[in-house]
């Protein structure tokens, strides 16, 4: 599910160039982009022109509280106007111009990527470098993905149930210092807040009708099927309740020990339904899948680079049976088994389907913010093994990816998804000065 933000446009302009040519240019963008559902753009409508325009029209902006405003040159202009909006509302700004128009008596008419630079120049050196440039007919679509990322991080209900696995120190998050990053806030909750909850027996019946439609359910008994079905009722509850928009969860060793089964099956099942839930308490992961969620990714999942073939280059993509159930091979046969935890493990066991893939991961390193950023391709295999995973082979030599995620101390789970993502991450790093390690 895409996540929305509120943008801000402005257009300046400047009488000595064919400036009434580009308010009819400006009046053709809001008509088009006011057409769209995923993001609500505010718009200045009359071309600025001296700086006073530029004041009012940060005063208008200021009090719609956006997200990111979006610089169109439609001419060239005073440098004034767009220092004072960088001034004024201290936002992520998009310098935007427009492909010149044929000549008109060999004058040229809006000079508009030159009044690109000459923002661009201005902001680089009053100290802002955090902008972000493009030169096309139409908005640049992945700087507006990174503004729904930084609007997701920011506004999300983020909650932690328990605390971090127990030994996974590098999955630990510093919680102010991921605030003053991305203006998280992180909500704890206890274990038992959603072992206690009390659900309904009519949810919990249905769910169950529902993971026999999904899953080969012969390997487990009917009494941890029930249970398959009644904590998955119980987080939905307690999400809903709560109104926790995504949540990383200490999954073992407790939930098996008191509740009588682990949480990865119902956790595949409830991410088939686009529920963020994040393993093992990583929060990073978790607000990883929440940045590939906000820009239209469908059912981001955590894994581990689990195995590695440098021979055949290629790698196994795995975790313990959590990923969503929806992602299967259809070939495969989808099921639960108790594999792990004395057999109180419960958790699905597919292969996933082959097709293009992007991962990311979010995380923290000695003070500093990185982004790991990558590609490949999943391929078919036969189901060998228990969990959920995929063959992949990746865009750089696997022996390289895997020296840049040990050396660079990378936790061991990234936030997978099907298709290329990428650039909006890029973009989004730029931003915010996060290094970037492909």
């Amino acid at each position: 599910m895409k996540r929305k933000a509120k943008i801000g446009v402005v257009c300046m302009v400047r009488k000595s160039f064919d400036y009434l040519t580009a308010g009819k240019l400006y009046e053709d963008i809001i008509r088009n982009l006011s057409e769209r559902q995923d993001v609500e753009f505010v718009f200045v409508e009359q071309p600025l022109i001296e700086p006073e325009d530029a004041q009012k029209a940060s005063e208008q902006l200021l009090s719609e509280n956006i997200d990111g405003v979006v610089i169109i040159s439609g001419t060239f202009h005073l440098g004034h106007l767009a220092l004072i909006i960088n001034k004024n509302l201290q936002k992520p700004i998009l310098l935007w111009g427009l492909p010149e128009l044929p000549y008109n008596g060999g004058k040229i008419r809006l000079n508009s990527v030159c009044g690109v630079n000459l923002n661009a120049s201005n902001l680089y050196k009053g100290g802002n470098d955090s902008f972000y440039v493009s030169v096309s007919q139409d908005i640049d679509e992945d700087w507006i993905n990174a503004i729904k990322i930084k609007t997701a991080l920011s506004s999300d209900h983020i909650g932690i149930l328990g605390y971090r696995a127990r030994g996974f120190f590098n999955v630990g998050v510093d919680e102010l210092g991921a605030y003053a990053e991305t203006g998280m806030l992180l909500d704890h909750y206890e274990l038992g807040e959603v072992i206690n909850a009390h659900t309904s027996n009519d949810e919990i019946e249905r769910i169950e009708e529902e993971l026999k439609d999904i899953f080969d359910v012969h390997a487990i008994t009917p009494e941890q099927l029930k249970k398959v079905a009644e904590l998955s009722a119980k987080f939905k509850k307690f999400m809903q309740e709560n109104n926790v928009d995504a949540l990383a969860i200490r999954c073992w060793p407790e939930f098996a020990a008191e509740f009588g089964i682990a949480p990865c099956a119902s956790m595949s099942y409830l991410q088939s339904k686009g529920y963020l839930l994040g393993c093992e308490g990583d929060v990073e992961g978790l607000i990883s899948m929440i940045a590939h969620q906000a820009i239209g990714a469908q059912t981001p999942f955590m894994a581990d680079f689990s195995q590695v073939n440098l021979e055949e280059d290629v790698a196994l993509l795995w975790h313990c049976g959590v990923a969503p159930c929806n992602l299967t091979d259809g070939v495969c046969n989808c099921s639960l088994n108790s594999y792990h935890a004395d057999g109180k493990g419960v958790t699905a066991d597919f292969v996933m389907k082959s097709g293009e893939i992007s991962f990311c991961r979010i995380d923290t390193a000695r003070g500093k913010t990185r982004l790991l950023l990558g590609k490949g391709e999943a391929h078919q295999m036969e189901k060998e093994l228990r969990g959920t995973y995929m063959k992949a082979r990746f865009d750089i030599p696997l022996k390289e990816l895997l020296n840049k995620v040990v050396y660079n101390g990378f936790a061991h789970h990234i936030s997978v998804v099907y298709g290329d993502y990428t650039k909006p991450f890029e973009i989004l790093a730029h931003i915010n000065k996060w290094e970037i390690v492909r």
